[in-house]
């Protein structure tokens, strides 16, 4: 019975906890831009795109571009 106890405590701490926060998990679903340009086959530069390669989309939250061979 004390453990039962010791539990629904516990859970009850947690998830009061969860409200106030709960505003930081809307960011849990996203992938970075990097991920996305992996996932397409591209490759992330700072510097231009090379030769036979075209601009895909950013990377690095917009700091580089996203090179993706033609």
């Amino acid at each position: 019975m004390r453990v039962l106890r010791l539990l629904l405590l516990a859970l009850s701490l947690l998830l009061s906890q969860l409200g106030p926060g709960a505003g930081q998990l809307t960011a849990l679903g996203k992938r970075s831009d990097s991920y996305i340009c992996a996932r397409k086959g591209g490759t992330c530069n700072l510097s231009p795109c090379p030769l036979y390669n075209r601009i895909e989309g950013t990377c690095y939250k917009g700091k580089a571009k996203c090179c993706i061979r033609l």
